[in-house]
Formats: structure tokens, sequence, C-alpha cells
């Protein structure tokens, strides 16, 4: 049951069709269709599309996240619940950095495998700084530690 919607997916990816034998330019590469309604797609076709989804999978984790954390903020308001906000900003981070880190998976496949110009690739390097300089932030925001120290570091300077 997978295969037709994969099928009717690739075929929409690869522009208008119409029906018969002929290939079509799509992004970089080209789609090949046949009488059958068979798809041939190339490697830079595929992995497009699987960057695509990396994308919208980080961009939807982002949002959804953000609402979860903002309709779980509410609920405990209501409930008069002290630590609201650190709450919700705990929770909101951890969206983010799970949605950079989809985000920067994409980025990484798409250097890699579709485009690896000495460009794509220092502007891959800057994004990754830039997404490492985040996560430590937000770990430190989240959990008031640096992810390198461990848990035990943190509450060292607690009394029994």
């Amino acid at each position: 049951m997978a295969a037709p919607f994969v099928t009717r997916l690739l075929q929409a990816y690869a522009g208008r069709h119409r029906p018969g034998r002929g290939t079509h330019q799509c992004g970089g590469g080209t789609v090949a269709l046949t009488e059958g309604g068979t798809v041939h797609v190339g490697f830079t076709e595929i992995i497009e599309l699987v960057v695509k989804a990396f994308d919208t999978a980080g961009v939807a984790t982002m949002v959804i996240g953000a609402l979860l954390a903002c309709f779980a903020a509410v609920r405990t308001v209501r409930m008069d619940r002290p630590g609201t906000y650190s709450r919700f900003r705990q929770q909101l981070g951890r969206s983010i950095l799970l949605g950079l880190e989809l985000l920067v998976a994409a980025d990484i496949i798409r250097t890699v495998a579709i485009t690896p110009t000495l460009e794509s690739v220092l502007v891959l390097g800057l994004i990754v700084i830039i997404r490492t300089f985040l996560s430590f932030s937000l770990e430190l925001e989240i959990t008031g530690r640096w992810p390198w120290q461990s848990s035990r570091t943190s509450g060292a300077g607690t009394a029994d």
C-alpha cells in the first residue's frame, strides 16, 4: 500500500507529468517516467526528498514543541503551581534543541550528498558552530550546567 503512495509522491515531485515515455528535468537531476507509470528517480532527487523531510521534521518539532510548552504552561498557571516559567523555558528549549539537530542533519546531508563544494562546506561549518553555541547556551539555561559537566558536579555545592 505504501508503494503507490510513494509513486504518486515522486510523480508529483517530477512536475507536470505527461503520460508516455520521457524524461523530465527535476531539480538537479532527471526523472524518467514510463508508459506504465513507473518512476525512475535518480540519487539526487531521492536525497532532495530526504533533506526536505528532515527540514520539515525540524521545523515541525520546534513549532509543535512550542505549542505543547505553551499549553502546559497555561495548564500549570490555571492549577496555580509554582515554577511555571522555568518549566516552560525548559520544555521550549528542549524542542528547539531537537529541531536544530534535525535541521543540522538536513544541512549535513545536503552538503555531503548534493553540493559538496568548498563554499557549501564552509557554510555548513559556520552553521554547525552557531548551532553548537546555541545548544550549549540552551543546555546551560535548561539544566543550569554546561553539557560536559556531570550531574554530580552541579550538585557538589549542596549540603546533605
